[in-house]
């Protein structure tokens, strides 16, 4: 009872009427009226009951609490066989129905999505003047930036939601709105990063090298420092946003996390999971370097161990999308490469990281123009038929959404070098550069 009394003290202290996690003061005859309301409906809700010691169950209904998910946390106290009887269970499922109270239906019009790249974590090595010091400078973002970014915008009072939350499938096969319900003051936004393959050409330049397990089964990178030690630890994007959800729940509606978008001729999330590396066929340059200076290397355990990352991160909120297999350009390349390409995607990618409806395009490209995608769209065709419905493009507008009966359109806004020292103006509704720019990134940063 002791931890539970805490947690529950900690939960309230956090989401005081200043915190924004849609808690509101319970005066003694409100928690009487709405435990009367919540002990009324609970023999209604008490099917399959968990088997979850009590501790676990309020933990869970807490970080629920916390991330706007209210009818859920209720739904989870209810199921406890002694519901009726546990006084921390009764007050969090009152104070959850209070808070629904407050919450406030957000446009989904005016819902910004913002996208990174796999993020640097030793400038010395990425910035060493070389022949891809200027790509990395132009579109890629450093941890440091990352944090500082993520901290303000929680501050300002931004939430992580998702596509799917934005827009709905129906069983037919047309999409319908969906709704966003969050507590005023919130402003959901949506996160991608793209390329989180770990590609053989970013080796030793100071980005993690890939996606693993810890020991605590928990998702952290793998790092090798400039000493060729390898270390294990929030080097990237997700585990720095796991972390940071960790400590902020209400960063997170409804326990959503991002958005990896994910190509897969070198692989995915570091393992080297194309079929190439199996078969032998078709080697580009630096996979027959990489599989020279590894002779012993296991496609089949590559495989396994990326599959078990991926189910671990879908299983703490994140979403995986096309990238399309090969990095194409949907806008130059014709329907037909891209049938062929997504083919490569489902049959090498899919498997390890699940099927996904959704594509985000490599380059800011798109298969039409700002109005929309017309059904006589033979790439659109292609990707409807093939199971995609939500599709993003790079846009520098703060925002750009498009729903209709047969898909989900999302402008994306980079957050990278170019984009932070030419246009900072672009990005003031989110953070001030000048706070977050990295001082070891060269300038002037090269030009598109």
């Amino acid at each position: 009872m002791k931890k539970r009394a805490l947690i529950l003290t900690a939960v309230l202290t956090a989401a005081a009427l200043t915190g924004g996690s849609g808690y509101l003061p319970v005066t003694d005859g409100i928690r009487s009226k709405m435990i009367q309301n919540v002990y009324a409906d609970a023999e209604d809700s008490k099917e399959s009951a968990d088997t979850e010691t009590s501790d676990s169950v309020l933990d869970q209904a807490t970080i629920m609490y916390q991330q706007y998910n209210y009818d859920e946390a209720i739904k989870l106290l209810k199921k406890q066989d002694d519901f009726t009887k546990n006084k921390d269970y009764m007050d969090l499922a009152a104070k959850c129905q209070i808070a629904k109270k407050s919450l406030v239906e957000y446009p989904l019009e005016k819902i910004t999505h913002v996208f990174f790249h796999t993020l640097i974590e030793d400038t010395s090595r990425a910035f060493d003047g070389d022949s891809k010091s200027g790509n990395y400078n132009q579109v890629m973002t450093t941890v440091s930036e990352f944090n500082k970014i993520i901290q303000i915008m929680y501050d300002k009072g931004y939430v992580l939601v998702s596509p799917h939350d934005m827009a709905t499938v129906n069983k037919d096969g047309t999409m319908s709105r969906g709704k966003i319900m969050v507590p005023e003051g919130k402003i959901p936004f949506v996160l991608s990063q793209d390329d989180v393959s770990y590609y053989h050409y970013m080796d030793g330049d100071g980005c993690a090298s890939k996606l693993v397990l810890d020991e605590n089964e928990e998702v952290k990178n793998e790092y090798v420092d400039a000493d060729g030690n390898v270390l294990v630890g929030d080097y990237d994007l997700v585990p720095l946003l796991d972390s940071f959800i960790k400590e902020h729940p209400d960063f997170s509606y409804h326990g959503r996390k991002g958005i990896l978008a994910m190509t897969g001729y070198n692989g995915v999330l570091g393992y080297r999971t194309d079929s190439a590396y199996k078969t032998g066929e078709n080697l580009q340059d630096d996979q027959k370097k990489f599989l020279e200076e590894h002779p012993d290397f296991d496609y089949d355990q590559d495989v396994k161990d990326a599959t078990k990352v991926a189910d671990a991160m879908k299983a703490e909120g994140w979403e995986f999308a096309s990238h399309t297999w090969g990095h194409m350009n949907a806008t130059e390349r014709s329907a037909e490469d891209l049938k062929t390409d997504d083919e490569k995607w489902k049959a090498n990618v899919a498997p390890i990281l699940g099927d996904t409806d959704m594509i985000i395009f490599a380059f800011g490209a798109d298969i039409g123009d700002w109005e929309g995608y017309s059904s006589d769209n033979p790439k659109f065709q292609y990707y409807k038929s093939a199971g995609y419905d939500y599709f993003c493009n790079v846009d520098s507008s703060q925002y750009f959404v498009q729903i209709t009966d047969q898909y989900f359109r999302q402008g994306r806004r980079n957050l990278d070098g170019y984009r932070m020292y030419y246009n900072p103006d672009m990005l003031s509704d989110l953070f001030d550069v000048s706070e977050v720019w990295d001082s070891s990134r060269p300038t002037p940063v090269p030009e598109m």
